[in-house]
């Protein structure tokens, strides 16, 4: 119980909890809400500051490697090809969440 102790200092609504089905661990369940008014601790402004991190080396390659590829040309072929690549990725990643939602709320979730 002392995990229940520790979500409702959190802020979780203590009547939102519930058991896994699969041991010990809690859940919460769609009701739950925190308080959005608290301020973000250590371990909050760690992770921001980790992900700003992750983002600025990704700027950095990416200013780089286009830098060092600029004078690379691509057939009309190569540019139709990334294109359809990239609509399929979205378009897959699109039918994933929905089957997601879908199965969520047609009780499908385990």
């Amino acid at each position: 119980m002392e995990g229940i102790t520790y979500l409702a200092r959190q802020g979780v609504v203590p009547s939102t909890l519930t058991r896994a089905p699969w041991g010990g661990s809690i859940l919460a369940r769609p009701g739950m809400h925190l308080d959005p008014s608290r301020p973000l601790g250590a371990a909050g402004w760690l992770a921001v500051g980790v992900l700003a991190g992750f983002l600025a080396g990704a700027v950095f390659y990416f200013v780089r490697a286009w830098g060092d590829v600029s004078d690379v040309s691509m057939p009309p072929a190569g540019w139709l090809f990334l294109v359809l690549g990239a609509i399929v990725t979205i378009a897959v990643g699109a039918g994933l969440m929905g089957l997601l939602f879908y199965s969520s709320r047609h009780g499908k979730d385990f």
